[in-house]
């Protein structure tokens, strides 16, 4: 026992000291730079492991380490190969480290380092690069993730790695039960974050919800910045920021020269260039169209009653997700049809095919809505897929498919391939919850159908994210998209990766391409890509012109993205047992320095000459646990695994917040809550319901609101006035209930438009082929009795 005071749950010495991060964030791309410092104060050699969560989409690769006075380069290797030159130099005494992706979804990886001597430091260092989300105001959002969750595993699978938890009737596994927790206060590293800011366009400014220090400009035209953060990042939420450039929107191109020495002709020796394009698609009428087959999967797992952002004033996923249901299905068009699922260790739905959506089934639906709770226990996907899969697609109604998760799944790949097996026959929008949603399972099933994924963490709100992507479903279809290179005469450009396959308004669209041919274009030398598309009958065009001469640099991100996006394809082939696809995912890793399922970076310390001598300690990193959080009344448990972990944990997005907090004690994901601390009394409290849902759910099918009470209640007014300052008592109650609810809507609730927008589009089509002449006089009236100002263009007038 050392005298150190730094123990873990077990009273064993903790290795790690510290973890620092530092960011280049240019435009949408961070290069992210981790360093952990590990000290070994035992009298005995130990080998110390760690997992951590990246975005699914992030390319780690670059690793090394500092042991002594010595820097160890670590070589990707083949990943079996990689394994065994570890175990090789742990029985031969020499300090070695391993960083390898944990099974196939591409979003948990795990750091070992082994024969750490007694009384030595090391520190491990690893790069990788992601693109940044762009939110619906033009800001890029890099986020550390506080929250961990590890791997749910359905039942029946089996991984290398058994760890299993003793629950009647259970018989998955928990990667991360023999991980320590400690609370937050006893947690024995620290974490720092510098972040340096870059664009051309110039940066405007830098919000975070944490204390930040003054943002620094270091050049006169604002073009590049730093910021850090200013004190210790609380455990109890992500830590966020929110970068804002001059023109977020324009479109750019980034080429960057090749990597020297790399053979001319490979994805490494040529140039590539990244082109990030803003598409400006016509805004479809809302509603316009009643074809189509909406179906929404719904989490109900054990972990839907968590809070929403980990603060006890938070409302519980489960009732934001009933909120957005009552949203969704309140702005479905007259004449679709719909259905809704409810998924965990077993599954159930609303109807056994989907319905035609009328005032009936809609007002059925609504009061089911309600009843739903996070009941169903566990995490399993995959069978509720298969049954919508196996029931029939309607003529003439498109299937669009809406998934709402919090969590994670063992065979991530398993569901991703089931998507894209049916990809042919519907669209699927993917919505994770909270900060432990698995980025490889909810972008991975987007992406297989031809959608879009969203995440909703902190004090985001669900609602606008899920109404933005029903206007998305509702847009008529992109057809014809084609790609056109405009280069000099020697030049060409390979396509990496898949192209645009669909495009959305609002969202980004990212072309990776190889440059081939002329080395040294002259300094004049200009290129351009256009993007061409149809919408029924109209084509569309997007042209940028961009120079030719590349940026230099050692790290290569956009190579690197290029790179990582061509493997997810091939990883994602490889199911279907294609032995070509293994081989060229094979050769892109190792040739990029990109980690993927099929490689991994090994390092061995040969300059020793001494082996190190003594049994070698295993030193789990802790994690934080509830123990921090004593508010808290209840805490819920996640049973999972990982196929190749001895302990795996998953988050959103980057690493360095998620070596610090874990969710709970054990982390389970089964129907199970245990009580937690009573002692603090803090009554159960019911979700407040808000005016806007409260008017929503008035609302008819048809897009009408009726004259009554409950109506009165909810604008403010008595009915008596309501039914008073009727116009004309030629006007229909409806037709003057329904101005008065828009009226209010525009007036009232601005601040929340995306939210309503569908449904008030419904009202206002609606109205305008009841009210006649006299839609004037009731928008007049209305505007008097709400105290309003609402003009005429609202309704078309």
């Amino acid at each position: 026992m050392t005298s150190c005071g730094l123990l873990n749950s077990s009273n064993k010495p903790v290795p790690l000291r510290s973890g620092s991060v530092t960011v280049l964030i240019r435009g949408f791309v961070a290069d992210v730079g981790c360093e952990l410092l590990y000290r070994n104060e035992e009298p005995e050699p130990v080998e110390a492991v760690f997992v951590f969560p990246v975005d699914a989409e992030a390319a780690v690769y670059t690793f090394q380490a500092r042991l002594g006075g010595a820097c160890i380069e670590a070589q990707l290797r083949e990943k079996k190969k990689a394994q065994e030159l570890y175990g090789d130099a742990l029985a031969a005494g020499q300090s070695s480290f391993l960083l390898q992706q944990e099974g196939t979804g591409g979003d948990v990886f795990s750091c070992s380092l082994g024969n750490l001597p007694p009384g030595e430091e090391a520190v491990l260092t690893l790069h990788y690069v992601c693109e940044l989300p762009l939110e619906p105001d033009g800001a890029a959002r890099y986020m550390l993730p506080a929250v961990l969750r590890p791997r749910y595993t359905p039942h029946g699978e089996t991984y290398r790695y058994p760890c299993h938890v003793s629950l009647p009737g259970w018989d998955g596994e928990d990667v991360t039960q023999g991980v320590p927790r400690v609370s937050q206060g006893e947690l024995p590293y620290t974490l720092s974050l510098s972040v340096t800011l870059q664009s051309p366009h110039g940066l405007d400014r830098v919000l975070s919800n944490c204390s930040l220090t003054p943002l620094s400009y270091t050049a006169g035209n604002r073009t590049t910045a730093q910021v850090s953060l200013a004190e210790a990042p609380p455990w109890d939420r992500d830590v966020e920021l929110l970068v804002y450039y001059a023109e977020p929107h324009k479109p750019s191109a980034v080429l960057e020269v090749g990597l020297p020495g790399a053979e001319p002709g490979s994805l490494m020796g040529d140039p590539a260039v990244m082109v990030t394009l803003l598409p400006s698609l016509p805004e479809a009428v809302p509603g316009q169209s009643s074809a189509g087959e909406f179906i929404f999967l719904l989490d109900r797992s054990g972990s839907m009653e968590c809070p929403m952002d980990g603060r006890d004033r938070s409302p519980q996923r489960i009732d934001s997700a009933k909120e957005t249901l009552v949203l969704l299905l309140k702005s479905l068009p007259l004449g679709c049809y719909f259905n809704i699922y409810g998924f965990g260790s077993r599954f159930e739905s609303f109807y056994p095919q989907s319905v035609g959506y009328t005032q009936q089934t809609m007002a059925e639906s609504l009061q089911r809505v309600q009843q739903l709770q996070a009941d169903l226990g566990g995490t399993e996907i995959l069978a509720p897929l298969r049954a919508i899969y196996s029931s029939p697609c309607r003529d003439g109604h498109p299937r669009q498919l809406f998934v709402f998760t919090d969590g994670e799944v063992g065979n991530t790949q398993d569901v991703i391939a089931e998507v894209q097996r049916h990809r042919g026959a519907h669209r699927c929008f993917s919505f994770g919850i909270g900060e432990g949603a698995s980025t490889a399972l909810v972008k991975g099933i987007a992406r297989a159908a031809g959608g879009s994924a969203e995440f909703i963490t902190g004090q985001d709100r669900m609602q606008p994210k899920a109404l933005q992507s029903l206007k998305r479903a509702l847009q008529p279809a992109v057809t014809g998209i084609l790609l056109r290179w405009d280069l000099p005469p020697g030049m060409e450009a390979a396509l990496l990766g898949r192209g645009p396959e669909v495009i959305f308004p609002g969202q980004r669209c990212l072309i990776f391409a190889q440059l081939r041919g002329q080395p040294q274009p002259p300094d004049t030398a200009m290129g351009g890509v256009t993007l061409q598309y149809r919408i029924q009958d109209q084509t569309y065009k997007e042209t940028l012109q961009f120079p030719l001469q590349p940026q230099d640099g050692d790290r290569l991100p956009v190579h690197r993205l290029a790179a990582k996006s061509l493997l997810l394809e091939l990883e994602g082939a490889m199911d279907t047992g294609s032995v070509g696809d293994r081989r060229r995912a094979l050769e892109t890793s190792l040739s990029s320095g990109v980690v993927c399922s099929l490689t991994a970076y090994v390092g061995v310390d040969t300059e020793r000459r001494q082996p190190v001598q003594g049994p070698l300690v295993r030193r789990d990193i802790p994690l934080i646990g509830y123990g921090a959080a004593p508010h808290m009344r209840k805490m819920c448990c996640f049973v999972t695994a990982n196929s190749s972990a001895p302990m795996a944990m998953s988050c959103s997005a980057s690493l360095p917040m998620a070596w610090t907090q874990g969710f709970s004690g054990v982390s389970m994901d089964c129907a199970m809550a245990c009580d937690f601390d009573d002692s603090s009394d803090v009554p159960e409290r019911a979700p407040e319901e808000s005016p806007l849902l409260r008017l929503v759910s008035l609302q008819n099918a048809d897009g009408s609101w009726d004259l009554d009470p409950r109506l009165a209640a909810v604008l403010g007014v008595s009915e008596t006035d309501a039914r008073g300052r009727m116009p004309s008592k030629d006007v229909a109650p409806g037709v003057w209930a329904t101005v008065l609810a828009v009226v209010w809507l525009h007036g009232r609730a601005t601040g929340q438009r995306d939210e309503w927008e569908l449904l008030e589009a419904k009202a206002v089509g609606w109205v305008r082929g009841q009210a006649g002449p006299q839609l004037s006089e009731c928008l007049e009236a209305a505007n008097t009795l709400l105290d309003c100002s609402v003009g005429p263009a609202v309704f078309g007038l």
